[in-house]
Order: structure tokens, then C-alpha cells, then sequence
């Protein structure tokens, strides 16, 4: 009995296999059929349901694409946003650097920093600093960008007069090459605060460089490949009735946008207190103008004066006669840069340098002995810097120029001043001399009418006045300088402007 129904479950389990064999192959091997026509409705149907199909496949990529765009726009957008209204708040690291030190107390005391009472003001800066980006994790800062020949480079502040401290901002060489930055770009962005082996903060992403976008700067042309011309427009110094001093420059020697003017002056005939009111012409007829005044080798007291006498969009940057010959020569030079990268945004710059001659000392301090000794004391290639400076006073074809006007000093009794004197006598394309017989008789401005002049002045004046300053000129010439000037500035006096003068002018 046993056996019998061993067998018959083994017979049923072996019909069961067969079944689902069987079924199996139904299934994934259908038996071929005959296609038949498929109706007129069905084949709209199916046109519509693959349409239908094929748009809602392509439309995700599309939407994910747009989304991508706007995305990357809007967030390009909240940066800048943010990068701007900081800006205008207290995560700004220029604003700091403008502040007292009275004030910066006062903001120190606010964050809670203890011990501050001590502290030098960049120390300070760089305490508030580090207290404010652990507190909101986000700081901004400027600068103007210094390049070291080691390959990275700090963005240094002009309230400092590019002297290096401890809250300038460190540059790495990785950015220095991606955005091809070089000495003198104005360079803006979010700098994080120095980790425990590091001395500085860090630039962490560029939000701008000149104030513009940062891919601009792949656009524009380097400095020595734009095209130097003759100055053509004029730089008008004339302001009010009374100020004498602009309007006698504006008719003896002319100005025009890429001028290289040399001031010839003995010591103690007012070229300091000059260059003030041609600062304040400028700023006054020429506000869009960036207006650069550099004092080297210059007393404090000076500096303050001039900081203090002319507008606050004026920048002053110096290296007083206490600091050595090494700054002045770096100072010099970041300053040169810095216009050059302006000019190369198409901006028209002006320097008002005092003195080319003390300019010219410190690199001849500095700089290494070559073994050609010129007349007192002057090594024959310590010339070339300074030289570089001047000369790179141009008006460019393509948009912008910069403007130099050096004094150079005379009749101090130093041979070495009057060989730095003769290196540049023939390089400016307009000379204004200064007389000591006018200051000795306290007449201002002690301009040697006769001596001073300007290259190619018939660019720069209408023709009918060119007649007529020459007319002048020809009259004044037969006289010596001091009764030039008094008989000048007598009939000046006498009139509300340079053009009433020259239409009215009876010289005879």
C-alpha cells in the first residue's frame, strides 16, 4: 500500500512540472499571429499617445536645464547683492580701516574684545575683524593688489599708503593666475580669517577687480600695447574770478589729458601750496578724474596739509623723510601700477608728484651700484625707475591717459640735484618754471612766464586763441618776470574770466 501511493505522488508531482513547463513557454513564447490593418482611430490614437509621450520625456531635460541657469543666475545675483550691501554694513574691511582709533575702541568694546587699550590700530583691526567673522562667518574686504617675486601677493590699503601691515589680505598664486591679476588691480572679495600657523587673512573668492566683473580683466590690453599720442584735450584749470594763480597756468602753459608736465622750482617758492589748488581745479572742473597725489621724501606736517586742503575724493599717499629710501621706491611703484591698470579700464588718472628729484635719491639708494658713476654721486642706472615713472605719462588712443606733473627741485646746492634735473629737463612735454625774485617780493604765483611753456599747444587751444596767447606772450617776453607777472595779474583782476580777457586784452 506503502509503495502504491509513493508512486501516485510521484506521478502527480511530474504532471505538475510538465503544466508549468508548458505554461512557461506560452508565456515567453507566444505563438506568432497574422497582424491585421490597424483602423483609422487607432492610429490617431496611437500618433497622439507617442507624441504625447516624446513631450513629456523632453520636457524634464529642458525644465532641469532652465532650473540649472537660474539657479547659477540667482545665486551670481544674491552674491553680488550681498557682496554690496555689505558693503554699506560693518563687515566691510575698508570702512574699519577709515576709522579712528578712538572709534575703533569704541567698536571693540561693543564686540566684547578685552585688552585693546594696548594695541596698535592695525592690531586692533585685525582683533575686530576676527571677532566679527567668528560671530557672522562672513567678512569682505578691498584692496590694492602687491605681487612679491615669490609668486603671491597682499591687497594693501591706501589709508596705510600701501604700507604693509597686519590686516592686509593675503593672495595666493592659484588666484593670481587663474584671473591673471597683476600689481595694481583694485581686487574685491570674501576673505576668511587666518588659521593657527597663518599671520593674515585670505582672499577666498574675487567679487570684483577695478570695480568691474572679474572676467572683464581677458578683455582688456596690457598698459605697454596701447598706442601713445600727443595730448589733444584739455585739462580746464581755470575755477573762479579771484583765483589768479589757475587761470595765469591756463594761458602760460596749457594742460591737456596726458601731459607730462615738469615744475622747475628753487626751494621755498610755494610749488607744494601749487600743486594744492591744481588738485582742487581738478577736482572742481574734472570730477570724473582719478586725482593721485604723491608726496615723497615729504614732511608729516605737509602731508597733513595737504590731506586736510583738498577734496575727499582726492587720494594722498606719502612716505615722509623719516622712512627709508626702500619705501619711498615701493610706495612709487604701486602707486605707478595702480594707474596703469585704471588707464587700461579707459579711466583718465592725473599725479601730482612731489619731488621726482627726492624720487630719484632713494633709488639711488636703493638701487645696485653698477660701477658708472655720474657726476655727484649719481649711479648711472639709478635713473631708470624714476625715469619709467615720468615716461609713462601718455594719452592713449584707445581710451583714458595719465597725467604727471613732477617738480623737480633746483638751486639747492646739491650737484646730485642738478644732474637729476638734467636727466629730465628734455622728457616732459610741458615745463612751468618757478623765480625765486617773485617769492623774495612775496608775488604768487612766482611763475617764470618767459621760461614756461607747453609741446604742441596748438592741440590743446582754439585757433583764434592760440593768436591771441600768442600775442600776449610776445608782449610779456620784452619784460622782466617780475614785472611780467604783476602786469598778468593786474589785468586779470580786472576781468571775470580768461576768455573777457584775452577778447578785451590791450596790452599796447
Amino acid at each position: 500500500m506503502m509503495a502504491k501511493a509513493v508512486k501516485s505522488t510521484t506521478k502527480k508531482r511530474k504532471s505538475t512540472k510538465k503544466k508549468a513547463v508548458a505554461a512557461k513557454q506560452t508565456v515567453t513564447e507566444p505563438e506568432e499571429q497574422t497582424p491585421q490593418a490597424p483602423s483609422e482611430n487607432e492610429v490617431a490614437a496611437a500618433t497622439a499617445t507617442a507624441t504625447a509621450t516624446a513631450t513629456a520625456e523632453e520636457a524634464p531635460i529642458l525644465s532641469a536645464e532652465e532650473e540649472a541657469l537660474r539657479a547659477k543666475k540667482a545665486e551670481e545675483e544674491s552674491t553680488h547683492a550681498k557682496y554690496e550691501r555689505i558693503k554699506k554694513g560693518s563687515l566691510y574691511l575698508t570702512d574699519l580701516q577709515k576709522l579712528t582709533v578712538a572709534e575703533l575702541h569704541d567698536l571693540a568694546k561693543k564686540d566684547g574684545i578685552t585688552e585693546y587699550s594696548a594695541l596698535k590700530k592695525q592690531d586692533l583691526i585685525f582683533r575686530i575683524l576676527k571677532e566679527r567673522i567668528n560671530q557672522s562667518g562672513l567678512m569682505y574686504g578691498e584692496g590694492v593688489l602687491e605681487v612679491l617675486p615669490d609668486g603671491y601677493g597682499f591687497l594693501r590699503n591706501q589709508d596705510y599708503n600701501y604700507l604693509s601691515s597686519s590686516d592686509d589680505i593675503y593672495v595666493s598664486p592659484s588666484q593670481i593666475r587663474r584671473f591673471g591679476l597683476r600689481t595694481g588691480n583694485i581686487v574685491s572679495g570674501q576673505i576668511r580669517p587666518p588659521k593657527d600657523s597663518e599671520k593674515y587673512f585670505a582672499l577666498l573668492r574675487v567679487e570684483a577687480i577695478n570695480f568691474e566683473d572679474p572676467d572683464k580683466l581677458a578683455e582688456k590690453i596690457v598698459f605697454s600695447d596701447l598706442t601713445p599720442l600727443h595730448p589733444n584735450e584739455r585739462f580746464v584749470l581755470e575755477t573762479t574770478e579771484e583765483e589768479l594763480n589757475m587761470r595765469i597756468i591756463d594761458l602760460v602753459t596749457p594742460v591737456g589729458k596726458g601731459q607730462r608736465g615738469l615744475i622747475v622750482a628753487p626751494p621755498r617758492t610755494g610749488k607744494t601750496i601749487l600743486l594744492q589748488k591744481i588738485a582742487n581745479a581738478l577736482s572742481t572742473n574734472h570730477p570724473d578724474v582719478k586725482l593721485i597725489v604723491l608726496l615723497i621724501d615729504e614732511r608729516p606736517e605737509e602731508v597733513t596739509e595737504m590731506e586736510r586742503k583738498t577734496a575727499e575724493d582726492v587720494e594722498v599717499i606719502s612716505s615722509t623723510f623719516d622712512e627709508p629710501a626702500a619705501r619711498h621706491c615701493q610706495v612709487a611703484e604701486v602707486v605707478i601700477e595702480k594707474a596703469k591698470r585704471l588707464i587700461e579700464y579707459g579711466t583718465d588718472v592725473v599725479i601730482l608728484l612731489d619731488s621726482i628729484t627726492r624720487l630719484a635719491r632713494a633709488y639711488n639708494t636703493e638701487m645696485p651700484h653698477s660701477g658708472r658713476i655720474l657726476t655727484g654721486g649719481v649711479d648711472a642706472g639709478a635713473m631708470q625707475m624714476p625715469k619709467r615713472f615720468f615716461g609713462a605719462a601718455r594719452n592713449i588712443e584707445e581710451g583714458g591717459s595719465l597725467t604727471i606733473f613732477a617738480t623737480a627741485l633746483i638751486d639747492t646746492g646739491s650737484k646730485m640735484d642738478e644732474v637729476i634735473f638734467e636727466e629730465f629737463k628734455a622728457t616732459g612735454n610741458m615745463e612751468l618754471h618757478l623765480d625765486r625774485r617773485l617769492v623774495d617780493r612775496r608775488i604768487y604765483p612766482a611763475i617764470d612766464i618767459s621760461r614756461s611753456g607747453t609741446r604742441r599747444e596748438e592741440l590743446l587751444l582754439d585757433p583764434k586763441e592760440l593768436q591771441l596767447v600768442y600775442r600776449l606772450r610776445r608782449v610779456l617776453s620784452e619784460l622782466n618776470p617780475v614785472e611780467a607777472v604783476e602786469l598778468l595779474k593786474s589785468r586779470l583782476a580786472k576781468t571775470r574770466s580768461n576768455g573777457e580777457f584775452l577778447m578785451t586784452m590791450n596790452l599796447d
